[in-house]
């Protein structure tokens, strides 16, 4: 407990560090206005629904409770892992803020509608992120997997969270909330996001990796 209040103090002391906290900090509380109101926006404009391989032939199950709370499987080990280290705060949320920031254009820009048959994921807390024309693409898939690509070369921690990328890709599916392409595509668009925030935030990757006073060096695996 003393090496970690004496970390966050260290962090905290440093201008560029607490700045960068700062921004960070902004920039995930813009994603989520422009994120409302891209969903508002792709809900209201949605024309029709369209066929799909996958759900077509499936029918619905009822996965409100994982779909809504399940998320808290990933949330609650990145907030911990985050308040471990605190280095490596500004590159988690910034990362997460251009994801959803870059999901915001995705989904304004095709305007279909959710699947006939679905659970409706649209109501109390889910209203806040979930819409029912935010498909394209699926965010409780990308998100999982770009915590794996944040903790790479953590394998325990990037196991787990491509464990629960596909846990709720299969959920989605299951109650169809999202086409196979908003789930498939994930994948290859979370990908690139991840390598965005990397060119985006040099700084904060290399102190996700080495804190405040290491030169550019190796990463530690120490999660």
């Amino acid at each position: 407990m003393r090496d970690w209040s004496i970390q966050i103090k260290a962090h905290f002391k440093d201008k560029d560090f607490t700045f960068s906290v700062i921004i960070a900090f902004l920039l995930f509380a813009v994603s989520f206005g422009v994120n409302f109101l891209a969903g508002t926006y792709a809900s209201n404009v949605a024309s029709n629904p369209v066929t799909d391989i996958i759900l077509s032939n499936t029918r619905v199950y009822d996965v409100d409770f994982l779909f809504t709370y399940g998320m808290f499987m990933v949330w609650i080990p990145v907030i911990f892992l985050c308040l471990k280290h605190p280095r490596r705060i500004p590159f988690v949320l910034k990362s997460i803020a251009i994801f959803i920031l870059i999901r915001s254009v995705f989904i304004s820009l095709t305007h279909i509608a959710i699947f006939p048959t679905h659970v409706d994921v649209t109501s109390g807390f889910n209203s806040i992120m979930n819409f029912t024309g935010d498909l394209f693409f699926s965010g409780h898939t990308g998100l999982p997997f770009l915590m794996s690509l944040v903790f790479w070369q953590y394998k325990n921690l990037r196991y787990y969270f491509i464990a629960c990328s596909l846990f709720f890709g299969t959920v989605v599916l299951l109650g169809h909330v999202h086409y196979s392409i908003d789930v498939f595509g994930a994948f290859f668009i979370t990908y690139s996001i991840f390598h965005i925030a990397e060119f985006l935030f040099k700084k904060d990757r290399s102190l996700f990796y080495n804190g405040l006073e290491t030169p550019i060096t190796a990463p530690k695996l120490v999660a």
